[in-house]
Parts: C-alpha cells; sequence; structure tokens
C-alpha cells in the first residue's frame, strides 16, 4: 500500500452499497481494501486490493482476514456485510433470525475487535445499519430477523463509541436509505452511488464528539 496514503478497508465489497464505497474511495486516491467471499466482475475491474474467500460471520475466516492484513494500518474500517431475510409472524423460520444475527450484529462486532491492532490513531470504524434496527421507528412490524440483528449491532456500535475513544477511534452508525440493490430486489429510492456518497460525507464527520450518533445517511439523527 502507498506512504501517506488513507487506507480504507471495506467488507461486503462485492456489489451494492460496498462496491459503490470501494469506487468512491478510490476516486478520492485512497488505498481501498475490498474484503469479500467471492469477488464481483465489476470489483475485479477496480484497483482496490482484494482480500477474498473471506466469510465474515466466521470465525477462521476472520482470523484468515487478519492474517492477510498484518501489520497494515487502517485509517476506515467499514463495517458493510449484511444480509436480509423476510419472516412473518406464524411462519418464522428461526435458523435466519439466527443467520442473520451472526452476519449482521456479530461479525462486525467480530471484525472490529479482530482489527483493533490495525487502527490507526484517529481512525474511523463505520457500521452499515438499518432505520429498521429503530425500536421507536417501527411502524410495519414483520422482519424479525433483519430487525432484531440491526438493532443489536446499534448496541454494540454504541458500546464501541465508548471503549474505543480513549484510543481515540470513532464509530459511525449508519443507515444508508432505502437503497437499489439486489438485497430488495433493486426497489429502493436512491442508487448505491448516491448512498455510498452520502455514506463518506457522514465518516467525514464524525468525531469524538459525535461518536456514536445514529445517522442517516441524508444527515438526519434517527431515534434509537
Amino acid at each position: 500500500m502507498s506512504e501517506g496514503k488513507q487506507c480504507v478497508v471495506i467488507t461486503g465489497a462485492n456489489r451494492g452499497i460496498g462496491l459503490a464505497l470501494v469506487k468512491e474511495y478510490l476516486a478520492r486516491n485512497c488505498d481501498v481494501i475490498a474484503v469479500c467471499r467471492t469477488p464481483s466482475e465489476a470489483l475485479l475491474a477496480t484497483s482496490a486490493r482484494l482480500v477474498q474467500n473471506i466469510d465474515v460471520s466466521q470465525e477462521a475466516s476472520v482470523e484468515q482476514l487478519v492474517s492477510e492484513l498484518a501489520q497494515q494500518k487502517i485509517d476506515v474500517l467499514i463495517n458493510n456485510a449484511g444480509i436480509l431475510r423476510n419472516e412473518a409472524l406464524g411462519e418464522i423460520e428461526y435458523a435466519t433470525v439466527l443467520e442473520q444475527l451472526q452476519v449482521n450484529a456479530v461479525a462486525p462486532l467480530r471484525v472490529t475487535e479482530a482489527l483493533l491492532n490495525n487502527l490507526a490513531a484517529g481512525a474511523k470504524v463505520a457500521m452499515i445499519t438499518s432505520r429498521m434496527g429503530s425500536i421507536s421507528d417501527n411502524g410495519s412490524g414483520g422482519y424479525y430477523g433483519y430487525r432484531m440483528s440491526k438493532a443489536a449491532l446499534n448496541a454494540a456500535a454504541m458500546s464501541l463509541s465508548k471503549d474505543l475513544q480513549p484510543k481515540g477511534i470513532s464509530v459511525a452508525i449508519l443507515h444508508p436509505g432505502f437503497v437499489q440493490t439486489d438485497m430488495v430486489g433493486h426497489a429502493g429510492d436512491i442508487s448505491a452511488e448516491d448512498a455510498a456518497a452520502r455514506l463518506v460525507q457522514r465518516i467525514d464527520g464524525v468525531n469524538l464528539q459525535n461518536s456514536g450518533t445514529f445517522w442517516h445517511s441524508n444527515g438526519e439523527v434517527l431515534p434509537w
């Protein structure tokens, strides 16, 4: 990696918001490390450094990631990898609830803790969450596993913001918006590129004073 350039690590980087974030930071002349299970053609076409075959929900994979990034200082860590399943009351698949908790809530905490020694002074950690993790904002019910997993991620991120503050590391808890990605069948109202640009603005603005804030990518502070 290049001396003097900001190093940005992005999980779930093969498509959607993750891929758009890769391109956004590359356009800023940052060194970007793209973490994924299987890279897409679009990701392979970028100049990002790839770390592939990583399933962030598996301890062995995270250990492999740590090994790949040995001695690498990280300025921005974006925990973006996530999954969405839909459960309706009366026919809940509890295996998918647990799967979402593992991938959406436990994995970002595991990755962040595993890479603590890589985080540079003044580093920033961004958790890509969802306003569906807001308890007071839930007006429609359903999506039990996804809502639970994002609420759990928000709780973990808030604790991280407290524990990392003495190290000079700030934490952003970010809802990207309703984004047109494969995850939602491209039904969103904002493109992945626009969402990524707004997310980067929020990450730019996070500091030790506002660390732990739950933001919409448009700058609105969201309720817990």
